[in-house]
């Protein structure tokens, strides 16, 4: 294995970044730089083996702020050229940032199929619950009654949770992060660059222009994420709160927030985390908690294997190869019945 001994600066290049001031966009690209050098140590990758890939909105920016090789896309199609590349060239490390608009509305056919076929991509969804770049209109995430450029008299229409969606399309690997929590989303990225298949890390990130503190009921600050979200680590209790006193257990076939200490719960009755779970039925319960009935779940809240798209690809060409007697574009020209023309 090489020691490239990269750093954040090796991942970053000259470009002004141009986000609005205080956007959570600037918060997940340190994030991902500081992660990288991690990611290029475990999977043994010179950084020329990085490509990041985009659609069309403010966080489609992002492969203009990277040292790496890069590809801006079209509306919604970032998940489709990605996995042109990834089929092609399975040696590559391929990253999809893309926004809630570009994957989920116009993307949305490109992002569920990624997903079911679990190519091995890792996608990067930034959801700030709006649409940034063409200034304010509703997103497939938007909270229902959100007033906004092209809803003046609030959204009728449900929106989608991430999470719920993927692990619906038999997503693989699933996490959340919060934008100002660095240290968290290096963690969830180092871990979805080494997972074998699709990884979709939802990072709730703030637009201060148009949809500003979306997140701030259980975002807003480090005592405000400790008593309203929840930490998912795989094999450790399902407990927060700024003394860990408060947990989650299954009762009547629902999750129920308890005090331990309280009620006749304790410690014991609580739920231990089994993100490698094949059912996935508390897994979908995770990803769908809302504040303020439920803690909001951060960290990897599904991660299983399953067989990648480009393996089989690549397994199905061998198998085919080996058994057939055309191996070049001249055999296949002289196959079958042929004619000369006089």
């Amino acid at each position: 294995m090489t020691k490239y001994n990269y750093t954040y600066a090796d991942f970053k290049n000259d470009q002004q970044v141009k986000w609005c001031p205080g956007c959570g966009d600037h918060a997940m690209l340190n994030a991902v730089q500081r992660a990288l050098p991690d990611v290029a140590e475990a999977l043994d990758l010179p950084r020329e083996k990085f490509v990041f890939v985009s659609g069309i909105g403010c966080s489609s920016r992002f492969i203009y702020y990277m040292r790496t090789f890069g590809f801006h896309t079209i509306h919604g199609r970032a998940a489709a050229v990605a996995t042109g590349i990834k089929t092609a060239r399975p040696d590559l490390s391929v990253w999809v940032c893309t926004g809630d608009g570009d994957s989920l509305a116009i993307g949305g056919n490109h992002f569920i199929h990624a997903i079911r076929r679990n190519i091995d991509l890792n996608l990067v969804l930034f959801n700030n619950e709006i649409y940034g770049l063409t200034k304010g209109q509703y997103s497939p995430t938007t909270k229902l009654g959100k007033v906004t450029k092209t809803s003046p008299y609030g959204t009728i229409e449900q929106p989608f949770n991430p999470g719920e969606l993927v692990i619906g399309a038999k997503g693989s690997f699933f996490a959340r992060t919060i934008d100002a929590d660095v240290a968290l989303s290096k963690e969830l990225l180092v871990a979805a660059a080494q997972h074998k298949g699709m990884s979709v890390v939802e990072a709730l990130v703030n637009c201060v222009i148009f949809n500003n503190r979306t997140h701030a009921d259980f975002a807003a600050d480090k005592a405000t994420r400790a008593e309203r979200t929840i930490h998912l680590r795989h094999g450790e209790k399902m407990l927060f709160g700024a003394n860990l006193d408060k947990g989650l257990i299954f009762e009547d076939m629902q999750l129920k927030v308890v005090t331990i200490g309280e009620g006749g719960y304790t410690i014991d009755d609580v739920l231990t985390h089994d993100a490698h779970r094949r059912d996935t039925t508390l897994h979908t319960m995770l990803a769908a908690m809302r504040y303020p009935d439920y803690p909001v779940a951060v960290g990897i809240i599904r991660d299983v294997e399953e067989p990648t798209y480009e393996a089989k690809v690549e397994e199905q060409i061998a198998e085919v190869t080996s058994h057939s007697s055309i191996h070049s574009v001249s055999d296949l020209l002289h196959s079958g019945d042929t004619w000369e023309v006089r």
